[in-house]
């Protein structure tokens, strides 16, 4: 049969890495809850059993579409500034993260040793134990790293107010946080009502925290 799509126009060849790209795309649009091997394969025009001389399963396909995206966040320098390069880390991975959502879950539940993720963890490593952590303390700070990372973003992602509606709900909750039995909250609520504090959770302000207690512990660390 001829390898042509509906309109009779020549298709390109289907490999691994189209599929694993559309599915990547197809869960930005709809979410992965949604991504099937049939959908995936009505998306490609072919038939459903093609994609099978691609992805070995269903598991072979998410666990694809994570190293993807962890290709995406790039990998730490190892040897030079180890928290400027952390930071770089943790941002790009928030940024990417963002960009799509669907990921969060995924590349937390599962294990991932596709290459791209090899290479990231890897590299963290090295840029650490290149700072001079331990390989114990490595692991425990990238691991802190992450879960800051994953952690803000999942709440980022799924709060239910926008940044420009927190005044005015603060106002609309106000009457549910008397002063008389909620007085620090109460006292908060009025500063974002005020203008005087935004509210909006700060990804590096958790970072830098975290960063800075990693650079104590690695100057107060025995040699």
């Amino acid at each position: 049969m001829p390898n042509t799509s509906a309109n009779g126009a020549a298709r390109a060849p289907l490999n691994r890495e189209k599929v694993l790209h559309t599915a990547v795309q197809f869960a930005d649009e709809h979410g992965l809850a949604a991504l099937s091997m049939r959908k995936l394969a009505q998306t490609l025009g072919v038939e459903a059993m093609s994609l099978y001389n691609h992805v070995t399963n269903k598991d072979d396909l998410l666990d694809g579409i994570a190293d993807l995206v962890v290709a995406e966040m790039g990998v730490p320098e190892i040897g030079g500034d180890w928290k400027a390069a952390m930071r770089a880390r943790a941002i790009a991975a928030h940024e990417v993260l963002l960009r799509h959502p669907w990921a969060n879950g995924l590349i937390g539940t599962r294990l991932n040793v596709g290459p791209a993720m090899l290479r990231y963890v890897d590299a963290t490593v090295g840029c650490l134990r290149a700072a001079g952590f331990s390989y114990p303390l490595a692991d425990r700070a990238w691991n802190a790293l992450d879960s800051h990372i994953y952690g803000f973003t999942l709440q980022q992602v799924n709060f239910p107010l926008q940044p420009d509606e927190y005044a005015s709900a603060a106002q609309q909750f106000l009457p549910l946080i008397p002063a008389d039995r909620f007085p620090y909250m109460n006292a908060l609520s009025q500063l974002v009502i005020d203008g005087k504090h935004t509210g909006i959770a700060d990804f590096s302000f958790g970072l830098n925290l975290i960063l800075d207690g990693l650079e104590r512990l690695l100057v107060e660390a025995p040699d």
